[in-house]
């Protein structure tokens, strides 16, 4: 132990040295954080609506005005002919059209029915499908409220209209749990908050012994009496803690500027944390025991570090990739972590409900050390 404590304060000592390695692991995090988080997601706010009005009634207007309250859509023109909404579409001036036909307000109001048709700029299809979402619901609601049901119409092939049929029999009511109001940042917030997190982590613990190699103190110290073990530990240890703290720092920010809920306890993601960076910050040194320049950590931790960005389903569903590509997600600490942080933070979920995924990041915390203590060699060559 007293080998391992002057291990330690070298390692301390040395990073208090380098005020640039120190904005690194405490300042970027924090700044990628509130950037990201506000930059990453697929909400739609003041989608470019196109208003064909071929009625002329106060039903129209009043559906108009329904749309825009929301703060969903922005009317980017209206003109009587769907040929210039097409143009607009076309170039990108609208990124949909309500189309409102002539006895929209007689329709309604006699039979109880009317029907519209909507196109979209199906260019972005995730966009055009939130759109359309968007679009359901308030067609929904304004029917309601009016007391009669409005049938969306299929429009013309490629124009990327709605389809619906008629819903009067039909008593839908709809409640979201753990994220009631559907707010995004609920949601992305602690998976961006681990993949920074984890690309700290990898990115400055494999460069660490290569730099040694680098600089030469790597072979003073294989000649002395240090174990494997004792440096290996004293390479992690200290960003182990610096990773914690930049894991706190990011829960405050999450919490204090974009109220993202903590339901559950932060003794649990704390925990689970613990585990997850003995992953992450063994992988890096395994990295840094097989290079021999910091150029070739580098590119090697970006390389994972996409692997596990692509592979964590933070930004695409893992139920939607292929059945292969869902074995390697399987694989990723990443994803078995951004799901512990998401059900404790959002669900209020316990030991009970992440010890799977846990156990599971153990499993290869204690692989990916042993492998990187096997791989430091005490001679060089």
């Amino acid at each position: 132990m007293r080998t391992l404590r002057f291990l330690l304060a070298k390692e301390f000592r040395q990073i208090r040295r380098d005020p640039t390695l120190l904005r690194m692991l405490l300042v970027v995090p924090v700044v990628q954080l509130l950037i990201l988080s506000s930059a990453a997601t697929f909400e739609v706010t003041e989608g470019r609506l196109w208003v064909v009005d071929q009625d002329r009634s106060p039903a129209p207007r009043g559906l108009v005005a329904r749309a825009v309250a929301t703060g969903r859509f922005a009317i980017a023109g209206t003109s009587a002919s769907m040929g210039v909404a097409e143009d607009a579409l076309l170039d990108r001036r609208a990124a949909a059209v309500l189309h409102i036909p002539t006895r929209f307000e007689a329709d309604l109001v006699r039979g109880g029915r009317a029907e519209v048709q909507l196109l979209y700029d199906a260019q972005d299809g995730a966009a055009a499908g939130i759109l359309n979402a968007y679009m359901g619901r308030i067609l929904q609601r304004y029917g309601d409220e009016v007391g009669g049901t409005l049938h969306p119409r299929s429009s013309e092939p490629g124009g990327g209209g709605m389809a619906g049929g008629d819903v009067q029999q039909i008593d839908l009511r709809q409640r979201g749990w753990y994220n009631a109001e559907f707010i995004y940042s609920d949601y992305m917030v602690p998976g961006i908050l681990v993949l920074l997190v984890t690309i700290v982590a990898l990115a400055i613990t494999s460069m660490n012994i290569v730099r040694e190699k680098e600089i030469g103190t790597l072979e003073q110290l294989n000649v002395t009496p240090v174990t494997r073990l004792q440096f290996v530990a004293s390479k992690l240890l200290p960003f182990w803690i610096i990773a914690l703290v930049d894991l706190a720092l990011g829960l405050g920010v999450a919490k204090v500027v974009f109220d993202v809920p903590m339901e559950g306890s932060l003794l649990v993601v704390f925990g689970a944390a613990l585990v997850y960076l003995f992953v992450a910050l063994g992988l890096g040194l395994l990295i840094s025991t097989l290079v021999e320049t910091q150029q070739q950590a580098m590119f090697i931790s970006f390389t994972v570090n996409m692997v596990f960005l692509l592979m964590s389903g933070l930004f695409t569903p893992i139920q939607s990739m292929p059945s292969w590509a869902r074995m390697v997600a399987e694989a990723s600490p990443v994803k078995h972590f951004i799901e512990i942080m998401r059900a404790v933070l959002l669900k209020g979920a316990g030991l009970a409900e992440t010890t799977t995924p846990i156990l599971v990041l153990a499993g290869m915390g204690v692989v990916i050390f042993t492998l990187a203590v096997r791989q430091h060699s005490k001679t060089t060559g």
